[in-house]
């Protein structure tokens, strides 16, 4: 299971990095280990998000202290170690700099559902505003969880965004679907402000619908295939669009 959790979180890695949101070093992604609900499994600092390997991820303790892995720790640990704590339906925690996130976080504006990515956060998008500096200790840690409170996603304003879903697939489909509505939304505003947004009693019905386990599920599989493809390596067998991979109702295989 930790072998299957190493590797799809490796894929994770990848996958956000063609979508923009590397940084250089910085920007980390967690895990927790399902045997042990307190430890999670953590991109080390000093590399890429990209650049994840079995020998240099990490192993992080609810504290946010190192207990196993060579690799040095980031000092933003208490992003995921506070909201780990805090969510016990969260298993992966995102924190990366995706630019129209930041940008966007600078105009003091609410995400409007205006497109599909943006009617996925129609719920509403906290902001964190308690300081725009790095999350270094277990106090900002405690305040970014409170913050984020039940959400799926948050953005640190002038920083950048944390994500927290139930499987690496959904946080990371949440990291890519707000810094895409975020896009569409700067793009609107570039050209006078939108006038026009989803109808309000649709709001519900097509928030659920885009952000569903399957469509999670089909759009990372999707997006590991692609990086695989690029490189010209062969695409592993769970993640390789064949019909045993899919039933009627949606994406049945690569998930866990």
């Amino acid at each position: 299971m930790t072998d299957k959790l190493r590797a799809k979180l490796i894929n994770a890695g990848r996958v956000l990095v063609d979508e923009g949101q590397g940084d250089y070093v910085w920007g980390h992604i967690s895990v927790r280990l399902p045997n042990e609900p307190n430890r999670f499994l953590m991109k080390p600092g000093c590399i890429g998000i990209e650049e994840m390997t079995d020998d240099n991820i990490i192993t992080v303790d609810i504290e946010g202290d190192k207990v196993s892995g060579d690799w040095p720790r980031h000092n933003e640990v208490f992003i995921h170690s506070e909201v780990l704590r805090a969510r016990p339906d969260v298993n992966c925690v995102i924190h990366t700099h995706p630019e129209h996130a930041v940008a966007f976080s600078s105009l003091g504006r609410e995400l409007q559902p205006m497109s599909n990515d943006g009617t996925m956060f129609s719920a509403g998008v906290p902001i964190f505003s308690e300081t725009t500096d790095l999350i270094v200790n277990q106090e900002r840690g405690k305040a970014v969880a409170r913050t984020l409170g039940d959400k799926g996603a948050l953005i640190l304003r002038n920083h950048g965004i944390v994500t927290a879903g139930s499987t690496i697939e959904h946080a990371v489909f949440l990291a890519i679907k707000l810094e895409k509505a975020c896009r569409i939304q700067m793009l609107a505003e570039q050209a006078g402000g939108p006038k026009l947004f989803v109808k309000e009693e649709e709001l519900a019905a097509k928030r659920s619908r885009t952000n569903r386990g399957d469509s999670q599920g089909n759009a990372f599989s999707y997006l590991v295939r692609r990086s695989y493809l690029r490189c010209g390596c062969e695409v592993p067998q769970e993640y390789q669009a064949t019909l045993e991979n899919f039933d009627s109702t949606g994406y049945k295989g690569g998930k866990g």
